[in-house]
């Protein structure tokens, strides 16, 4: 239904592809940094921000709190400042359920390989 998203032979989504698949909106982007880091930067263009402290509510289907964009069933590709933060979330999404989850890495991996940002 929305695509195969190609892994790299690391078994990671690549920045290229999760850049495509998002400007297709074949797939949800999360940002798991803070309200401050976001404001310092920005962040890539459609992501759904959602901090680690408020990810246990936000990105569980069974919450009623769940982020509407966590519920379309699409893969999730998941980023943090340096990669640590979204690694960690992408474990806890596979836990709560959802089926495709990628972390990406970092904010500044982003934008290096030319995804867009909104500030």
């Amino acid at each position: 239904m929305f695509g195969f998203l190609r892994p790299s032979p690391s078994g990671r989504l690549s920045l290229a592809d999760a850049i495509t698949r998002a400007a297709a909106g074949e797939l949800v982007l999360i940002d798991v940094r803070e309200a401050g880091e976001i404001r310092a930067s920005g962040k890539a263009k459609g992501a759904v921000a959602l901090p680690m402290a408020t990810l246990a509510m936000k990105a569980d289907p069974q919450s009623p709190e769940c982020a509407a964009a966590l519920k379309s069933g699409k893969p999730i590709a998941i980023y943090c400042a340096s990669g640590g933060r979204s690694g960690m979330a992408t474990q806890a999404l596979k836990k709560m359920g959802h089926a495709e989850v990628h972390n990406i890495g970092g904010f500044g991996d982003w934008v290096k390989a030319g995804g867009p940002v909104d500030r």
